[in-house]
């Protein structure tokens, strides 16, 4: 039987060489690596056939003399570690490659990338060890169930919403914008009145997110839901409750299901993609038509006093609630920019790690 130069595919990292030797079935091996010159025999089936095969390689710096292989059915994997941790310009000592020698780039890195898989390494790590110091919650699955049962109710409420209105919009037309109020609002208040809960949990640290964007949205939607529909009998009858009302739940109906899923580890893609991207649209237009009901509701205000302000005979009769109202406007819309800011730094952060991690 001749002795015959397998092939060979290298990679590195900045403390690791990997070697894999294209022999598949392989027996008898003796893999050495001495004088910083690693030693390979052994038999089994390469690119001529069944035969023994051989190679030496000398490395380009030094390396620990203890190496692992491990063989397969289809080949022979070596890893070699360095002495120093540092980044090789080649493998070999001699400048020219050998002929049987190739880059694997099933693992091949260029050295920025294997500098950002050591750190994100290295971060995994640290964060193991955090977590191990950390005591367990006894809790958390109580924690869980509860966010669980919270986002399904809201999930089922905002579904009703939109499905009730999307039908009756098929089947009545503009005649549905009239008198969404009458028919939704018992539910947007229970579930509006229930979202309170989302101002409320991280504050007491059950979840991650910051207090104020959800007071922002939570608080502003109360206020044009109670105040601006609720206490006037006048903008109740009005086509803007449609919309608001509409665009609220089509934001929702992606929310609440992709935080259920979050309670119990499990991820769909495509539902991560809905909730980090269909905000984007829609969440701008909900504070327009927001804008408008509030600017609808002005003339209303100023007319039948209604939450006015009495006065002193010598400062005048009342300070109108209408006043109130346009600033509320301003707060809006710097509203939206806070929490439009807010969402968007959330969505690159979750597209960069996700990015991260398929590479």
């Amino acid at each position: 039987m001749q002795t015959l130069t397998p092939l060979v595919f290298w990679a590195q990292r900045h403390g690791e060489i990997f070697l894999r030797v294209e022999i598949s079935d392989a027996k008898n091996l003796d893999i050495t690596v001495h004088e910083n010159i690693l030693h390979f025999r052994g038999q089994g089936h390469g690119a001529k056939g069944e035969n023994e095969y051989e190679f030496n390689l000398e490395f380009l710096k030094p390396v620990k003399p203890e190496i692992k292989h491990k063989s397969t059915q289809r080949l022979v994997n070596i890893t070699v570690r360095k002495q120093e941790h540092c980044w090789w310009d080649r493998l070999t000592l001699q400048e020219k490659k050998p002929v049987f020698l190739a880059p694997d780039f099933d693992r091949w890195l260029d050295e920025s990338d294997a500098e950002m898989e050591l750190k994100e390494k290295e971060e995994r790590i640290h964060k193991l060890s955090i977590e191990s110091r950390i005591p367990k919650d006894p809790y958390l699955g109580l924690k869980k169930g509860y966010l669980f049962m919270y986002n399904l109710v809201q999930f089922l409420g905002f579904s009703w919403v939109f499905v009730n209105m999307t039908v009756r919009l098929f089947i009545l037309g503009q005649d549905s914008f009239y008198d969404t109020f009458h028919t939704i609002a018992d539910v947007m208040y229970f579930c509006q009145m229930l979202a309170i809960i989302e101002v409320i949990n991280p504050a007491l640290g059950l979840v991650k997110t910051g207090v104020m964007p959800a007071f922002i949205q939570v608080m502003g939607r109360n206020f044009v839901l109670f105040v601006i529909f609720g206490s006037l009998e006048e903008m109740q009858n009005k086509p803007v409750v449609f919309f608001v009302f509409y665009l609220w739940s089509a934001i929702e109906i992606f929310r609440y299901p992709f935080y259920m899923l979050a309670c119990i580890d499990t991820e769909w893609k495509a539902l991560t993609w809905l909730r980090y991207t269909i905000w984007m649209p829609l969440y701008p237009l909900g504070v327009l038509a927001e804008a408008v009901a509030v600017i609808q509701s002005i003339p209303i205000f100023n007319d039948t006093k209604f939450l006015s302000i009495r006065l002193p005979e010598a400062l005048g009769s009342s300070l109108s609630f209408s006043y109130v109202l346009q600033f509320y406007l301003l707060l809006m819309f710097l509203g939206l920019f806070f929490n439009f800011r807010h969402l968007y730094k959330q969505r690159r952060r979750r597209f960069r790690t996700k990015k991260r991690k398929a590479n």
